[in-house]
């Protein structure tokens, strides 16, 4: 028994001490592997034994990054019973090009720093008490490109696409073809890419911000029959290829026109990151698919006039933002202009003195990089950086669409008298056909009119009365779109602030352009409108004369026309329904102007309409289920959004 003493005694201590240590956090994730882009998986933990609010879940792409450079988080008390000290959460992800891995820390009030804030002021979770991290994650191989989306060329006849792959060695391609098991058209693609280095400021060139931007891939689809439908794949035997896409190719012989147009939508995110993301994004992307599919085979396009994905440096956002738009941007052109959270930085080339307060910091450290190289729009236009990186492109350009000719232009880059664009702008709206073409729509981001109380921009919009309002006036344009302003704004037929008169009641008319802001797609920092010059704190608001329609419901615009009339409508995310319309006749007569209450015989009898509600059934589920499969917003529930501060004033 002498002998045996010990080991008992030994196996004694071992048990107490087993007994009063806590049990390790464990966490597991399944599955560790997804088949596409915007799966979900669902990540399980156990063991906490003193269960927090403060607790969270980080996220990590790729898993050997450090604890302060997540790509987002989320508070483990989303979960419904993580008082316990276990609990599960589901979280789609994006591909990355690199695995995932999911760190859980622990947060002690104590540790708030109020210094290490978040874009909506809000305290960042800390790092210093790491409980558990995951396995990895990733994707697996042989699924296709990624991030399609498609792009009218200078030529009537073509379709431009581009997507992203992991790879840059492996030659893509795009194949295509009226029938859809009969793609018997191949184009090449071409490839490339940008590095950190090409990066301006920070975050954009730093470890917290800089993420592998992958190979872009640009094929061009050529000698399409007009107004047919074509089914199309990209990728390669080797990396595999794409499900397959369809698009109605543009028809130079129909007076019809259908397009979307909307400015700053972002995109959504089902986790906390270090910048404030824009839910309503979702709403926007799904109801223009509902109007897309009610098409049938129509030709249509998406515009989206600057401020895109609103990454601002963290290069995440970007494959958030085209992982969201693709079942949109696969089946229509998606057509953008920069604006300045893709573009602004301290050094930039252009920025004349009255310009100081304007162009700033805004685009993180991008300086219009990835919107230069991920984007292909007509035309040949650039400015060099000043830097290594490449010129920053798609600045300004035009293309005709049925009845319309559209032009877009850049407010970040140099539009007076004598430069390029202004010398572009000039020319383009003196050549254009009428007969052809008798709509002209010019579109910007900062807008030339607005009510909004916004005086930062004020010496930018005298400059663009001064020199691009007179041009816009001599030549007829029929309507001015701009962003910026996260609010639906529409103006009378104007010229230097003076309404010409709408011919309506058998008055006379003025054929000046009508300008209306459409920034209301999903940043969701909503400024305040024009306070009285008397009584500058006040909160009355009220409307000049010349401003006949302003909202702040989130949404779109769609723009119908025909070689004898063009609609312009708003659509309201919160219900898809028509709560603004103007129709101008081809001679420049503003016909009719509606608010809510004249809408509904105006426009919502129309035939388009009519196709809009019956395929709404059929679609908004299919749609729906998609969207809230990738982007389920688990940061709703989070401890962080129950003391949510409004963003900066300076964010438009």
């Amino acid at each position: 028994m002498s002998l045996l003493s010990p080991f008992i005694f030994f196996f004694f201590i071992l048990s107490f001490f087993n007994a009063s240590t806590p049990s390790p956090v464990s966490i597991s994730v399944t599955p560790t592997v997804l088949r596409r882009s915007g799966d979900s998986i669902l990540i399980q933990w156990s063991g906490i034994a003193s269960p927090s609010k403060l607790d969270w879940l980080g996220i990590y792409s790729p898993p050997n990054s450090s604890n302060d450079t997540f790509i987002g988080y989320t508070f483990l008390s989303s979960s419904p019973n993580w008082r316990s000290g276990s609990g599960s959460i589901s979280l789609p992800l994006v591909n990355l090009r690199s695995n995932y891995s999911f760190r859980i820390f622990s947060w002690l009030e104590s540790e708030v720093d109020p210094h290490r804030l978040d874009h909506d002021h809000n305290p960042l979770p800390g790092t210093a008490h790491l409980l558990a991290e995951s396995e990895r994650v990733g994707f697996g191989p042989g699924r296709g490109p990624e991030q399609i989306h498609l792009a009218f060329t200078d030529n009537e006849d073509e379709m431009r696409v581009m997507f992203l792959t992991e790879n840059g060695r492996e030659r893509q391609y795009v194949r295509y073809g009226e029938r859809e098991n009969r793609l018997g058209h191949m184009a090449i693609t071409r490839v490339g890419r940008y590095e950190r280095e090409d990066m301006c400021e920070s975050p954009a060139n730093e470890s917290i911000g800089w993420r592998d931007p992958g190979w872009i891939h640009d094929g061009v689809m050529r000698n399409l029959k007009k107004g047919a439908r074509y089914h199309y794949q990209v990728g390669s035997d080797s990396g595999g290829w794409s499900t397959t896409h369809s698009f109605m190719s543009r028809n130079g012989d129909s007076d019809e026109t259908v397009a979307f147009l909307f400015g700053d939508m972002g995109t959504a995110t089902p986790y906390s990151t270090f910048l404030r993301t824009q839910e309503e994004s979702i709403a926007t992307m799904k109801w223009i698919l509902r109007d897309i599919n009610a098409l049938g085979d129509k030709p249509a396009f998406v515009s989206h006039i600057g401020d895109i994905s609103y990454a601002r440096g963290y290069a995440w956002l970007w494959d958030q933002f085209f992982t969201q738009i693709e079942p949109v941007a696969s089946k229509v052109a998606y057509h953008v202009c920069i604006g300045n959270h893709e573009y602004n930085w301290p050094s930039q080339p252009w920025r004349p003195q009255w310009s100081e307060r304007i162009y700033g910091t805004d685009g993180g450290g991008e300086c219009g990089i990835p919107y230069s190289l991920k984007f292909n729009m007509p035309g040949n236009s650039s400015e060099p950086t000043g830097t290594r990186a490449p010129a920053t492109r798609n600045l300004y350009y035009s293309f005709n669409m049925g009845a319309v000719h559209f032009v877009y232009m850049s407010t970040e880059t140099n539009f007076l008298p004598g430069s390029n664009q202004y010398n572009f702008i000039k020319h383009d709206l003196e050549s254009v056909d009428r007969k052809k073409t008798p709509f002209v729509v010019v579109q910007g981001h900062r807008p030339m009119y607005t009510t909004s109380n916004e005086g930062r921009d004020a010496p930018l919009r005298e400059r663009m009365l001064e020199h691009l309002e007179p041009l816009f006036v001599k030549n007829k344009v029929t309507l001015a779109l701009w962003g910026h302003v996260h609010r639906y704004e529409r103006f009378c037929p104007v010229n230097n602030f003076t309404c010409g008169s709408m011919g309506l009641n058998g008055k006379n008319w003025e054929a000046f352009p009508v300008h209306v802001v459409i920034g209301m797609a999903g940043q969701d920092w909503q400024p305040i409108w024009e306070p009285r010059s008397n009584h500058p704190n006040d909160p009355i608001f009220p409307q000049p004369k010349h401003s006949l329609y302003r909202g702040g419901e989130f949404g779109y615009t769609r723009l119908v026309a025909t070689k004898e009339k063009l609609t312009l409508s708003y659509v309201g995310n919160h219900d898809g329904e028509v709560h603004d319309t103007v129709e101008i006749l081809a001679s420049g007569e503003v016909l009719s102007g509606y608010g809510a209450a004249g809408v509904d015989g105006a426009l919502v009898q129309s035939t388009f309409s009519w196709y809009v509600k019956g395929a709404s059934v059929l679609v908004l589920g299919a749609f729906v289920g998609y969207v809230l499969g990738f982007v389920s917003r688990a940061r709703k529930e989070t401890a962080r959004r129950n003391n949510w501060t409004p963003v900066k004033t300076e964010d438009i």
